[in-house]
């Protein structure tokens, strides 16, 4: 494991694409890539989650507290898709798949304005800039990612403990949901999974358990690797498609980790492992 970047408040959405990596800083406000080769952050008015690029090399942004997903035009996420009729709460992780479509979660409620817990929702953008709920009753949806080949999507759900994966239907919707994994009981009592994303071949997934400590790889046979962080908390990974796991990684200096952020004394890195 190795340092590849620092500066991040909080990392969010990490995405490698086209030899670069970027991720959202939507505690700091604004994003962060390597792409003119030096680490760079670019402040943002309207604070981007998740990350993903479209099949046409687009880079696109769920914008969290606008229930919107904007496209990058290099300063900013202009219009793509607006999801305010069908979110409720702020939006979370994105991914796409091979046709130009979105998911992205929906949390349904703000917990630091108060509100109470309820169900959040899967969100489906078409290649057409549609949105539509795809799936509904997910309990705090976070981390989400494809696996076999684009025909399940597995979500995270951080307070349940747990990931379900869902069938995903021609037209976008998602059916059959299932447990995929009790990260309780695979991981430890303290595994909350965070962000996720696919194995590089595509048949499971690594999962950030943030106070946990931990990154766990999970296939459907059950968790058969874990990297330990600790202290550090795991946040969200991505692949380089290959070798490569990037993992961005929250220091709270041994105090709780979401004490840390709501005291805006937390920071973050990006750290490397080659599998």
């Amino acid at each position: 494991m190795t340092r590849y970047a620092a500066g991040l408040t909080w990392g969010e959405g990490p995405r490698w694409h086209d030899g670069a990596l970027w991720a959202s800083d939507p505690q700091r406000g604004g994003i962060w890539t390597d792409r003119s080769g030096a680490w760079t952050f670019t402040a943002l008015t309207s604070r981007s989650n998740g990350l993903w690029f479209l099949p046409d090399g687009r880079l696109v942004g769920a914008v969290t507290t606008e229930r919107r997903v904007g496209a990058w035009n290099g300063t900013e996420f202009a219009p793509y898709a607006d999801l305010s009729a069908v979110a409720t709460g702020p939006l979370g992780d994105m991914v796409g798949d091979a046709h130009g479509g979105l998911y992205v979660d929906d949390v349904g409620y703000t917990a630091h304005l108060g509100e109470e817990p309820k169900p959040g929702r899967i969100v489906h953008v078409g290649a057409d800039g549609q949105a539509r709920i795809a799936a509904e009753g997910v309990q705090f949806p976070n981390g989400l990612a494809f696996i076999d080949d684009g025909r399940v999507l597995v979500v995270a759900e951080t307070w349940e403990q747990r990931l379900m994966a869902y069938t995903v239907r021609p037209d976008g919707t998602l059916t059959d949901p299932r447990l995929y994994a009790d990260l309780r009981k695979a991981a430890g009592p303290e595994a909350r999974p965070d962000g996720i994303c696919a194995t590089a071949d595509g048949t499971g997934v690594w999962a950030c358990t943030l106070t946990g400590h931990s990154v766990v790889r999970v296939t459907p046979d059950g968790v058969d690797h874990i990297l330990d962080f600790a202290p550090g908390s795991p946040v969200a990974c991505t692949t380089d498609g290959r070798s490569r796991l990037f993992v961005t990684v929250a220091n709270s200096g041994g105090r709780p980790v979401m004490q840390a952020v709501a005291d805006k004394t937390v920071t973050s890195s990006v750290e490397v492992i080659d599998l």
